[in-house]
């Protein structure tokens, strides 16, 4: 079981007694934080710009829209946590369920080094962000990419949105519009909706959905565990998905809070984006793995393509839900092309 960056702290935590010994590692880690300390205290008794320095590090913006580091605060109090890396034109990332923004971290990488201002921020409850016990839906994910792109100020996006994140740009474009966006794409997505219902015949049973709540609050490291290998599609022959990459993805689901991961099981698998994708008035690309075991691309991608007006498809044989890692370099040229065309 890979074990999170808290619990690898807690283990390597000094004696009472190792402070100044020659106990080994634990000493020099206990001797390093007592000498920053004491500088931090020094530097505050003497009023010299550092310590100004450090307290506005320390303290938490309180209103919305204001930028501390990297973090927004929404208009009620949750605190999203983004990564704002190079310059250029303007790319927004939303990701996947139950991951955060780290998930993006192949594709900001490559377009930050082509000349493009590259932007993901950790949902509600997942991630650094903070875990409200309200606003866990599509509305509330949607509000908050618009604080962001607000406080930003940013405008012509490219927006990406990754299964969750794919419903998060189109509620987003449904209920803010497209003022701010130029394009938009959707990856392995759950819009137009998931489960089964009248009008959906095709989509999965409540059951399936029930079966993972149930699953995660059961016993959740193991269904984090399990979930990957369908995720990364490393439960099928011949897959080249190593345990690293399973580990990670175990390690930044932990990092989601058990309530919010929770509710957004509801919000990801209940919401219908039928309107919402009828609103897309600018140029959009459905990306999607052929083999995709989360969100099947028969219920998603080749359904929200007849609604989305002018929309391109990209389909990858035999790709899984997490084709932006397990086929990172194709996706990052593809995506690439639709951004520079």
């Amino acid at each position: 079981m890979p074990r999170t960056p808290q619990q690898a702290t807690a283990d390597n935590r000094p004696a009472p007694d190792a402070v100044g010994s020659k106990a080994g590692p634990t000493s020099f880690f206990a001797l390093r934080r007592n000498f920053l300390l004491g500088t931090l205290s020094a530097s505050v008794a003497a009023g010299v710009p550092g310590a100004a320095s450090a307290r506005q590090l320390a303290t938490p913006p309180t209103a919305e829209g204001n930028r501390t580091m990297s973090n927004i605060v929404t208009k009620d109090g949750t605190t999203i946590y983004y990564k704002d890396w190079g310059k250029g034109p303007v790319v927004t990332f939303s990701h996947g369920w139950p991951l955060n923004s780290d998930a993006w971290d192949g594709q900001l990488l490559f377009l930050a080094q082509n000349g493009y201002r590259v932007i993901a921020h950790d949902r509600r409850g997942h991630g650094r962000s903070s875990q409200p016990a309200t606003g866990n839906d599509m509305d509330g994910y949607a509000d908050d990419l618009a604080a962001l792109i607000e406080a930003l100020d940013l405008n012509d996006i490219t927006m990406v949105g990754h299964s969750t994140g794919g419903g998060e740009v189109a509620r987003y474009i449904g209920r803010h519009g497209t003022g701010r966006v130029a394009k938009a794409v959707l990856i392995g997505a759950v819009p137009p909706i998931m489960l089964k219902t009248d009008n959906n015949p095709e989509g999965l049973p409540i059951d399936v959905f029930d079966g993972l709540r149930t699953s995660l609050v059961a016993d959740r490291p193991a269904f984090y565990q399990d979930f990957a290998k369908a995720f990364y599609g490393a439960n099928r022959p011949g897959n080249t998905v190593s345990q690293a990459t399973l580990d990670q993805f175990w390690l930044w689901s932990m990092q989601a809070g058990l309530l919010n991961a929770f509710e957004c099981i509801k919000a990801f698998s209940e919401t219908d984006f039928t309107e919402d994708l009828r609103k897309f008035d600018v140029p959009t690309l459905l990306m999607h793995g052929e083999d995709d075991q989360i969100v099947p691309i028969d219920d998603s991608a080749r359904k929200a393509v007849k609604l989305i007006p002018n929309a391109r498809e990209l389909y990858y044989p035999a790709a899984p839900h997490g084709l932006t890692t397990t086929h990172r370099d194709q996706v990052n040229a593809d995506l690439l092309s639709f951004i520079k065309g």
